[in-house]
């Protein structure tokens, strides 16, 4: 039979064929896409391997036996401070930023959703306007405003201001809106629910794909956050892990220190990020694709 006068819904060989190509085409993409995200974590593991004169060298894919020495070297140097020490330092600000930043969001959300109230619109209209000041605009004023109230040299001025995160409340603004119904909460009303305990015990567990996604991306902007804690820290034993990476990096520069020890930190600092995201990831893709969607 001629593909022109194919019966109607019956895919043609043509169709096919061109099916078949755009789905070669695609996954050759995802795959150079995913080889080139992958990349320079595969270049760090194998600079993880090598020694400081190797480094040096040059360019290699080949791992080498050093990785060991590495990690003892890096583990066990207390220089500056130890590993350890310096990853629950990083530890410690990044999962109390993740949950406050989280859960006051969402609750900040869930209050501009669910009331009317004289303002709505501009109270939500200013933190939208926040959203858009970059932190470094403000960084004098909050260093200044930190040293006045005697809290410098302290892990607060980085976790306390995490409560007010205008792109997680947008996020969870959205996403509240496409899965969330006012008659949920009208419901709990009625059967004699608080407010507070509505939002704790109906709605969180609704938003919990939402509240994945933000814990893991406000954990690793905090863990990898280098900016604020330099401004604020001045105590070696209160260093994090960005501040320590910075430092040795700073001793290559001087000569006096190790390249394969600085590879190895830098892994070392990555693998609490995955293990997070290990067991929050089962809950990304639904939390990225709902909170995309306003309903």
């Amino acid at each position: 039979m001629n593909d022109t006068f194919a019966p109607a819904g019956q895919k043609t060989k043509s169709d096919k064929g061109k099916l078949i190509t755009a789905r070669v085409i695609s996954y050759i993409f995802l795959g150079f896409v995913t080889v080139l995200s992958l990349f320079s974590f595969y270049l760090l593991i194998i600079n993880s391997t090598r020694s400081h004169a190797e480094l040096q060298a040059g360019f290699t894919l080949v791992p080498h036996g050093n990785f060991l020495n590495n990690f003892l070297t890096a583990w066990n140097d207390t220089s500056l401070i130890a590993i350890p020490r310096g990853m629950l330092n990083s530890f410690i600000i990044a999962a109390s930023t993740a949950i406050l930043t989280t859960y006051f969001s969402a609750m900040t959300a869930y209050g501009i959703h669910v009331y009317d109230f004289k303002g709505k619109k501009f109270a939500f209209n200013f933190i939208l306007i926040v959203m858009m000041i970059p932190t470094q605009v403000s960084a004098v004023g909050f260093v200044q405003l930190v040293n006045q109230i005697g809290l410098a040299d302290t892990y607060w001025p980085l976790i306390i201001p995490s409560i007010a995160a205008p792109a997680v409340f947008f996020y969870m603004k959205q996403y509240i809106e496409s899965s969330l119904p006012l008659e949920v909460v009208e419901a709990a009303r009625v059967d004699g629910s608080n407010e507070f305990l509505t939002f704790n015990a109906i709605a969180l567990p609704m938003l919990k794909p939402a509240i994945a996604v933000q814990v893991i991306f406000a954990f690793v902007a905090s863990w990898n956050n280098f900016f604020t804690p330099a401004l604020i820290i001045n105590s070696k034993d209160k260093a994090t892990l960005p501040i320590m990476i910075s430092l040795l990096r700073s001793e290559i520069n001087s000569k006096a220190g190790n390249l394969g020890e600085v590879y190895m930190m830098i892994l070392l600092a990555i693998i609490p990020v995955v293990i997070v995201y290990i067991f929050l990831s089962k809950n990304i893709v639904q939390g990225v694709a709902l909170g995309a969607v306003k309903g």
